[in-house]
């Protein structure tokens, strides 16, 4: 098994539908410049509210991907 060294990052996720979508959406964004993801934890979940309905989502993640050799 192969040690590994990995960099983590903190990303902003938002969505008017769910926090699962805020997720998905910060790390389908950070994949298109960011190679080997691998984990995710969850640091914060807030949102915001209009007219006494919740109207956005939005999570703070850590995303941790492998460094290159």
């Amino acid at each position: 098994m192969e040690n590994h060294t990995y960099k983590s990052i903190e990303l902003t996720g938002t969505s008017d539908k769910s926090l699962e979508e805020a997720v998905e959406n910060a790390i389908e964004k950070a994949s298109q410049t960011v190679d080997d993801m691998q984990w995710f934890e969850v640091i914060e979940t807030r949102g915001s509210i209009e007219n006494g309905t919740v109207a956005q989502w939005q999570v703070i993640i850590k995303v941790g991907f492998t460094l290159k050799a």
